[in-house]
């Protein structure tokens, strides 16, 4: 199998071992690895956003990691800008570019294109948020199916977001989500790509992400949240929500004990590894699936 012409992507639910599998499969195909993880962009978050520490890259270049601060927005778009820049300048030095990571939407955005949709005035977006609010979920997607039939068999009516979205795109541009998506295009070819997709049982990956949240907390989770008070980020801003920060806030607050702070992160993490899987089911069917249990036999095969 020869994979030093190809870009290599890697996605999996957290705790997966998504990082180390990628450190091996770079020594083995004298490979750099990429950052797709939307939290470990952030420099001040490094170990709740679970970012490689420097002796885990094992003489591995890695990129886009730990470089963004935590006040300023940082998009999909930023993101694949960014992306595709690392791509081309591993792909200079004769390397092979490893992008690995959890977030589902960077992905996409690389494979697929980032939809160019005109920026819709805060007032009108107010506006709809106000009217779901008012109305309800199971009315407003009736509301939305008679404004935009297209969505019908293709949203979820309980992916809130995305209905929301759909509905704005939907009255601002005049326009269906799905009509702007068919004629939005990657800058690459499928066939440039190996997609690797990391399976993890349910049940491991829950002792897993036990395991793992108690490490954080013993590698100064809390001195990092702490240090993130200091800094005032707004709520609205996407570090805010990194799992583990209202929870820490919560402890130190003395509103719950250690034991309770870690099963709530714990909870939470799992939470959203399932959200992950779900994406990966959805979104990945063409991907290369890997059992967790068989990575080291796929590093045998190269």
């Amino acid at each position: 199998m020869d994979l030093r012409s190809k870009i290599i992507l890697i996605y999996g639910p957290t705790a997966s071992g998504k990082s180390r599998f990628a450190v091996n499969l770079a020594k083995k195909i004298n490979g750099e690895v990429v950052n797709a993880d939307s939290m470990q962009v952030y420099k001040e978050l490094k170990i709740l956003s679970a970012r490689p520490r420097q002796k885990e890259y094992q003489k591995i270049r890695h990129h886009l990691y730990g470089f963004q601060d935590v006040k300023k927005n940082f998009s999909t778009g930023h993101w694949l800008k960014l992306v595709n820049k690392t791509i081309y300048n591993i792909k200079k030095r004769e390397k092979v570019p490893i992008l690995v990571g959890g977030t589902g939407l960077y992905f996409k955005a690389l494979t697929e294109g980032l939809v160019k949709i005109p920026n819709i005035p805060i007032k009108s977006r107010n506006k709809i948020r106000t009217l779901h609010k008012k109305i309800g979920s199971k009315n407003f997607f009736i509301k939305l199916i008679k404004l935009d039939p297209l969505v019908k068999k293709r949203l979820n009516p309980l992916d809130t977001q995305r209905v929301i979205r759909a509905y704005e795109i939907k009255s601002f541009t005049k326009k269906s989500i799905y009509e702007w998506i068919k004629n939005t295009k990657s800058t690459y070819e499928q066939g440039d790509f190996y997609k690797i997709y990391i399976d993890f049982p349910r049940n491991k990956l829950i002792e897993q992400i036990n395991i793992r949240t108690k490490e954080m907390i013993d590698q100064g989770a809390i001195s990092e949240v702490k240090r993130f008070i200091k800094l005032k980020v707004p709520k609205k801003k996407t570090a805010s929500k990194a799992i583990g920060i209202s929870e820490i806030i919560e402890f130190l607050n003395k509103k719950i004990q250690i034991s309770e702070l870690i099963e709530k992160i714990s909870i939470k993490t799992r939470q959203y590894a399932k959200r992950q899987s779900t994406w990966g089911r959805g979104h990945m069917s063409d991907w290369n699936k890997i059992e967790s249990n068989s990575l080291n036999q796929f590093l045998k095969k190269i």
